[in-house]
């Protein structure tokens, strides 16, 4: 059976590519979600991507995603910093959680250095740009195999 892969992006993303380019690089969220839905066929994944600018959505969505998705990647974008909510909605989540940033948000403004989403990912990866969407899928297909059937090295 494919492993199902939920990548969740938070406000503002759907911008992305007009956005402060100088910060956010040039590549849209079509661009980041093509990339993925590829890397993760590679990888025999099935990859589902949703963007929403509503708090109460993406709260709905991961709540959805239990039991449905076998992992899930979130870039909360702001809501990482102040959503107390998604971080609630994320706990019930029973699976592997990977937080992506395209910037690395510890080089940023100081409120922007704290992670609710870190509180329970069991992985961040930050300033690859959209890359890091990818090295996420990798990160999400390693986790998802059984421990007696990893690769060792």
């Amino acid at each position: 059976m494919t492993a199902r892969i939920l990548v969740l992006n938070g406000p503002n993303l759907n911008m992305l590519g007009t956005r402060e380019p100088e910060i956010y690089g040039r590549e849209s969220l079509a661009d980041i979600e093509a990339a993925c839905v590829a890397r993760g066929r590679d990888l025999g994944l099935e990859v589902e991507f949703r963007q929403s600018n509503s708090e109460g959505e993406l709260v709905g969505w991961v709540q959805d995603a239990r039991g449905v998705f076998d992992a899930l990647i979130i870039n909360a974008a702001a809501y990482t910093h102040t959503s107390v909510a998604i971080l609630d909605a994320l706990r019930a989540f029973d699976a592997p959680i990977i937080e992506v940033h395209i910037t690395n948000i510890h080089q940023r403004d100081e409120f922007r250095r704290h992670s609710y989403v870190a509180m329970v990912a069991r992985a961040a990866i930050a300033g690859c740009g959209p890359y890091g969407y990818e090295l996420a899928l990798d990160a999400a297909a390693r986790m998802l195999v059984p421990a007696d059937q990893a690769p060792h090295g």
